[in-house]
C-alpha cells in the first residue's frame, strides 16, 4: 500500500488504493465495514490499512463485497474464517463467491485484447498479485434485511447488474457517498481515460444490464463516489454516469 494509499473521504470514511483495486473502511466508533478486499496478494495491505485507522479485524462487524472477481474479494475468505466475519452480498452474486459458478474474463478474451495499451502489464499484475489462485468465500452470505444494513455507515446496497449479476454498488445517505465497485470507476490500468468511466468491453458479464445500471446511478443523491479502480471522484453521481454513457457510447 502506497504511502498516500488512504483518503479520509468525509468523517470516518476512508478509500484504501490497494495495488490495482480500492477498498473502503468506514468506522463507527470501534467497530468497522469493509466494503471489498483486493487481489489475494493484498491481505498484508488489507490489513494494514485497518491498523492504519486505529482498527484490528477483530473490529470489523461485516465485510461487504460489490462482486465475486478475485481482486475483489482477496481477503474475505481470510476475515471470515480466521476472524469470523460475515461476508454479504446481493443474493445473485453470493453463490458467485463461493464459486459455484465464475464470470470472471477469459484468457481467451484477454488474448483478443492483448494488443490494446496496458491490457499485458495488467494482466502480470494480476497473475502476481495472486489472481489465479483459489479466492472462493465459502461463508459468502445474501444481505441479511432489505435496505439499510445496521452496519458502521449504514450502508444501502444499491443493485447495479451488468458488470456482474449480483454487483451491487453501496450508498452512504448521511455521507453523500456512493461506493461504486465496479459499475462505475475512475481510471483502470487497461484505459487511456481519467474520471468516470465503464470498464473495458471485455469486464462485463452483460454490457447492456452495465449501460441500464447508470441509470440506476443517476437517480442516486451523491457527491463522492469511491470507485474499484481509480481515485475518487467528487461530483455529482448523475453527472459521473451521465460522462461514462457517453465515453462508452
Amino acid at each position: 500500500m502506497r504511502q498516500d494509499g488512504i483518503t479520509e473521504v468525509a468523517t470516518g470514511i476512508h478509500l484504501v488504493h490497494g495495488s490495482n483495486t480500492n477498498w473502503v473502511i468506514i468506522t463507527e466508533g470501534d467497530t468497522v465495514t469493509l466494503v471489498d478486499t483486493g487481489y489475494p496478494g493484498d491481505r498484508e495491505q488489507v490489513l494494514a490499512s485497518l491498523a492504519s485507522v486505529g482498527r484490528r479485524p477483530e473490529d470489523v462487524a461485516a465485510v461487504l463485497i460489490t462482486h465475486a472477481h478475485t481482486d475483489h474479494i482477496g481477503a474475505a475468505s481470510l476475515l471470515g474464517g480466521e476472524y469470523g466475519v460475515p461476508v454479504y452480498m446481493h443474493e445473485k452474486e453470493a453463490p458467485h463467491a463461493r464459486w459455484e459458478f465464475r464470470t470472471q474474463v477469459t484468457l481467451g478474451e484477454v488474448l483478443r485484447n492483448a494488443w490494446r495499451p496496458g491490457v499485458l502489464p495488467w494482466v502480470r499484475h494480476a497473475v502476481r498479485s495472486g489472481g489465479l489462485t483459489d479466492a472462493r468465500v465459502p461463508m459468502a452470505r445474501p444481505f441479511p434485511v432489505e435496505g439499510a444494513l445496521d452496519l458502521p455507515g449504514h450502508p444501502v446496497p444499491v443493485h447495479t447488474p451488468g458488470h456482474t449479476a449480483g454487483h451491487s454498488c453501496y450508498h452512504l445517505p448521511h455521507a453523500g457517498v456512493l461506493i461504486t465497485g465496479d459499475t462505475l470507476v475512475s481510471g483502470h490500468p487497461t484505459s487511456r481515460l481519467r474520471g468516470p468511466q465503464l470498464l473495458p468491453r471485455m469486464f462485463d458479464h452483460d454490457r447492456a444490464g452495465a449501460l441500464a445500471s447508470l441509470d440506476v446511478l443517476e437517480r442516486i443523491e451523491a457527491d463522492v463516489l469511491l470507485p474499484g479502480h481509480g481515485p475518487v471522484h467528487r461530483g455529482p453521481a448523475r453527472e459521473a454516469a451521465a460522462l461514462a454513457r457517453e465515453r462508452a457510447s
